[in-house]
């Protein structure tokens, strides 16, 4: 089968348009992630401090077990709940990436 010059260029700039727009959706989806991030070290600095405070100012080792109970709980419940969102966040990443590619795909099946 011999293929023009025109149609393989057309090709090739399928190829070229279904890339950039799988690229842009990772860095879309990946900036969305940093975004992320950024704001559960925050949170966790944040509460940190906020634990180191309340243990300064204990004036028993029960309150400070207490305390440092409740804050490794809360920390351990937002870890766990940040790692279900960034499991989705890079689930969709790959969902958007790939979307340029199907109609590709289903050319290539028919």
């Amino acid at each position: 089968m011999v293929t023009s010059l025109s149609a393989l260029n057309e090709k090739s700039r399928e190829f070229l348009g279904n890339s950039m727009a799988s690229v842009s959706a990772m860095n879309e989806g990946l900036q969305t992630i940093v975004g992320e991030a950024t704001d559960y070290s925050t949170k966790s600095l944040q509460d940190g401090s906020a634990l180191v405070q309340k243990l300064a100012s204990t004036r028993s080792v029960e309150q400070a077990f207490h305390a440092q109970s409740i804050f490794t709980k809360n920390a351990y419940e937002a870890f766990v709940a940040q790692a279900a969102k960034f499991s989705e966040l890079y689930a969709d990443i790959a969902k958007e990436a790939f979307k340029p590619y199907e109609a590709v795909l289903v050319k290539v099946r028919s």
